[in-house]
């Protein structure tokens, strides 16, 4: 692995969630480019394209052009293996909460094997709880306490160029802990989870609440490898057939 390969760059992903500013989007990706990266995906965005989009990236519309839009979070992060919210509250959510060089850390490591993704939230209100859950940890950046609102382009741009400090100062970096689940395959666990609960009487069909939502912060907070999502369906399956065979017997 040398400095010079791009593969690490363009493995790692920049998610705007329900951005409010067209004007945002085109700064960001500003911001992006010219720290190397290049891969920017957008949910639901309030508008876009918009020539205010264009206007503010400058010269960096070609990428802009390129932007994935998704209609949800969890599709824009399917075949990621880590994914880092920027946030400044409920760290009791997740395990981890990294400063922008730790940040920049992890991801440069992970991104040896696999996309991941670093993920801001609207303008005005941050992250939801439940794109919270989707991350397996938290950057937050050690702003003025006394004013600590930073405008989205900004923060962008602070943790691209601590990504590009980080890729330019090591030549090698370590090899992946773990072999970690990709969001689709994290995202079908948590659908037979709830389905599972349901039949199990567990969970009211229809309306799992808050519940469900607790269990992927659980989750979220160990950070589940490929096996791990193996074994934990298998025993859902297993618990299914049990309660089945049970109703089956019942009725017989």
């Amino acid at each position: 692995m040398t400095l010079a390969d791009p593969k690490l760059l363009a493995n790692i992903r920049v998610v705007l969630t329900r951005t409010s500013h067209p004007g945002n989007i085109g700064a960001a990706m500003r911001a992006m480019k010219t720290m190397g990266l290049s891969q920017l995906v957008l949910v639901s965005p309030a508008i876009f394209p918009n020539s205010q989009a264009d206007a503010m990236a400058a010269g960096a519309t070609d990428l802009l052009a390129q932007a994935r839009v998704c209609a949800t979070l969890a599709e824009a992060l399917a075949d990621t293996t880590l994914v880092l919210g920027v946030s400044a509250r409920r760290r009791d959510i997740v395990a981890e909460v990294l400063t922008p060089p730790e940040a920049a850390t992890r991801l440069l490591t992970e991104a040896q094997v696999a996309p991941v993704a670093l993920v801001f939230g609207n303008e005005t209100s941050g992250m939801s709880n439940e794109e919270l859950s989707l991350c397996q940890g938290l950057v937050t950046i050690a702003a003025n306490p006394d004013y600590s609102s930073l405008n989205l382009a900004a923060a962008v741009q602070v943790l691209s160029y601590e990504i590009r400090q980080a890729w330019l100062e090591h030549a090698n970096w370590p090899t992946p802990e773990m072999d970690a689940a990709t969001g689709d395959e994290v995202e079908r666990f948590y659908a037979h989870l709830e389905t599972t609960l349901v039949e199990l009487d567990f969970l009211n069909h229809g309306s799992p609440g808050k519940l469900m939502l607790k269990l992927r912060w659980l989750f979220a907070r160990t950070r589940l490898a490929k096996e791990e999502v193996n074994i934990l369906r298998g025993i859902l399956t297993a618990a299914q057939a049990a309660k089945r065979a049970a109703r089956q017997a019942q009725n017989s």
